[in-house]
């Protein structure tokens, strides 16, 4: 970085922007250049490569984040949300709980007030700011000092922290809480670099995130380097969230490639498939993986845990699976990715990136064809890292999943009952509803979303009770088990299975709990249901068919925590023996749930030895095992063909196949 003494004096000068509240102390930040960027490593691959950026004009950077104090006196409504998630409540605390929008205004209403030009950094200026003439990986050194920590973790609920601004030794250009308090927002567009020297830049024209830097409290250390990049989408608030202006007449200019999510795949069709008509052939085909590793060097982040997917059909005869990529369940670098099977072929396409807000957690995503031309996906949205504060955002595609609109946030809060689980649904009177997990932990029961509208206005009919004690049945308003599949019955009625809150049943054992709804999801009433609990790494299908009876695909427990005299079930083959069978099994019901008469183990008795990937891992599949464990998503394709996809696998099937059981 260019830097000279004189230049770091000029930095070292100290302006103050005169305000009811405390004034904001701007500092001269001078012209320079610098080399932006780092090696771009694993999930850091967005900071390469390393480029030289020159900033020609100097310009005047608030020496803290903006407080409420600051904030309040253009915008005194906010003063409501003072300490909210325990956070943010003196006057002198950085203000968190701002859109990008919100932040732009209070640039414009400042320089009303002031006739000045206000704004917000850029991504460069940010950088280069950060660094005050380092290129080490804070402008500490290589290190944070434990001193400067707030709360450096991930954490569903967040410790007492002050957001308190300029509480530590500010870097050499007289800046504050460069690096944590609250993360910053930047003026760009994300979007990814290129190794051209660039001028005064400022990100793509378009876009669909914005940048913002510096990391926050309640994150992890590595989150704050200089070079690390996050982005929000614009309308998005929480609070971990704030930002610092810039006061500078400079003319931006907008460099780099649009970039959003997914890219414009020109290799989907774009006719409408002519399906099968349905057989009553039983037809069953061994088992083929759909999570299929990218070739080296394509860019798409691939990695090591691949987990809970999600599935629909296109109208072109597709099938499209995604699922979330991550080194960490509860990381900020996970990714949803995409495989497609195209109409006519065997294998599934490698993956590719189909959703990402670069540094936040997505955990849960689901798919639904609405039968008229419409793709609806749905997915969880963390504020950071974890999966406990997550808002909902949804997207459409009228063209087979070829492009998407843009995100549209539909559950705004950063709370809990909003881990979207997949299998959506649309109700006789024309409803979509979406179950989600109701929290993080196994017993937190499941939530439901109710859309009227086609999926762009949702309402959780949650009367804000506990879940009650299942010990003996009785009544609430939240779904009994996580992970819940939800289906609705002729009576227009709701039932609901799920993965924890056991119920006794009149053997004395736990039972998978059933949950009822007369009045469309406000109130719950709970029973045992006939079929076993399920547990850990494992997660149901429920779902009405073509054809009418329901389906459930299940396990016939856990292989690790079920009791050893508890484990498998008796089946009845083809041939009509019986045989007691471990592993996931498939059940139909003809009564709406009342019975399951027909189960049978998702096998064809042939001895295989397989991956399945995620927490299940390697298992033997033969007449009696069938996959031990998996995150379950199902469709149904209009020539009656059952898609079931596991953590890894694609088991397909028909109702002919099921029913040979009852032969």
């Amino acid at each position: 970085m260019k830097s000279t003494a004189m230049a770091v004096a000029m930095a070292m000068t100290v302006c103050a922007v005169a305000t009811g509240s405390e004034p904001i102390k701007m500092v001269d930040i001078p012209a320079g250049y610098f080399y932006m960027g780092s090696r771009a490593l694993g999930e850091d691959f967005d900071e390469g490569p390393v480029h030289k950026v020159t900033l020609t004009r100097p310009m005047r950077m608030s020496a803290t984040e903006i407080t409420n104090a600051q904030y309040e006196e253009f915008f005194p409504e906010h003063r409501a949300l003072r300490g909210k998630n325990g956070v943010s409540d003196d006057d002198n605390d950085a203000v968190v709980n701002v859109s990008y929008h919100d932040a732009l205004e209070f640039c414009k209403k400042l320089g009303q007030r002031e006739s000045r030009i206000y704004r917000l950094p850029t991504e460069a200026e940010w950088e280069y700011a950060c660094r005050g003439g380092t290129y080490t990986l804070y402008n500490t050194g290589d290190w944070f000092p434990d001193s400067c920590h707030k709360s450096q973790r991930v954490a569903r609920d967040f410790d007492p922290v002050s957001l308190r601004v300029g509480q530590f030794a500010p870097n050499a250009f007289g800046l504050y809480d460069m690096h944590g308090n609250v993360e910053e927002w930047c003026m760009d567009y994300y979007g990814p670099y290129t190794a051209d020297e660039a001028t005064d830049p400022c990100g793509p024209a378009q876009g669909e995130y914005r940048v913002t830097r510096g990391g926050s409290h309640h994150t992890p250390v590595k989150y704050l380097r200089s070079a690390n990049r996050s982005a929000m989408l614009p309308d998005d608030r929480h609070s971990q969230t704030g930002f610092r202006i810039v006061e500078s007449d400079a003319e931006l200019q907008h460099s780099g490639e649009e970039w959003s999510v997914p890219a414009v795949r020109r290799d989907i069709s774009a006719g409408e498939f002519m399906w099968d008509t349905p057989s009553d052939t039983p037809f069953y085909l061994p088992p083929i993986p759909f999570v299929v590793a990218p070739q080296c060097g394509n860019g798409v982040p691939f990695y090591r845990h691949n987990h809970q997917p999600a599935v629909t059909w296109c109208d072109n005869g597709d099938l499209l699976a995604i699922w979330f990529s991550a080194n960490e369940e509860n990381g900020r670098e996970v990714t949803v990715l995409s495989s497609r099977l195209k109409a006519g072929c065997g294998e599934w396409e490698e993956a590719r990136e189909f959703f990402r807000v670069p540094d936040r957690n997505l955990t849960g995503s689901s798919l639904l064809n609405d039968g008229n031309g419409t793709l609806l996906h749905i997915n969880g949205m963390e504020a950071s890292g974890d999966w406990q504060n997550l808002a909902m955002i949804a997207r459409r595609s009228h063209d087979n999943g070829a492009t998407w609109s843009a995100p549209e946030i539909i559950a705004p809060e950063h709370t809990r009952r909003h881990q979207v689980i997949a299998g959506p649904s649309i109700t006789a009177e024309g409803w979509i509803i979406q179950a989600c997990d109701a929290g993080p932990g196994g017993n937190d029961g499941t939530a439901l979303h109710i859309s009227r509208d086609g999926g762009h206005t949702w309402e959780d009919p949650w009367d804000g009770a506990p879940l009650p004690d299942f010990s003996d049945g009785g009544v609430g308003s939240t779904i009994a088990g996580i992970h819940a599949g939800v289906v609705q019955l002729a009576d227009g009625s709701l039932m609901a299975l799920g993965r924890g809150n056991s119920i006794a049943g009149s053997d004395g054992k736990p039972h998978m709990p059933m949950s009822i709804s007369r009045d469309m999801g406000r109130t719950w009433t709970y029973s045992a249901s006939p079929l076993p609990p399920i547990d850990g790494g494992q997660r149901l299908v429920l779902r009405r068919l073509n054809e009418g009876p329901l389906l459930l695909v299940s396990f016939t427990g856990h292989p690790q925590r079920t009791p050893e005299t508890d484990r498998g079930m008796e089946f009845t083959a083809p041939d009509g023996t019986k045989a007691k069978g471990y592993g996931m099994y498939a059940a139909v019901s003809f009564d709406d749930g009342r019975t399951w008469p027909v189960r049978r183990l998702v096998t064809d008795s042939v001895p295989r030895f397989l991956d399945g990937g995620a927490w299940t891992g390697f298992f033997e599949s033969d007449s009696t095992h069938a996959e031990p464990r998996g995150y379950l998503c199902a469709t149904q394709t209009p020539d009656g063909i059952i898609h079931l996809l596991s953590s890894r696998l694609h088991y397909r099937f028909n109702l002919a196949w099921l029913l040979e059981a009852m032969q």
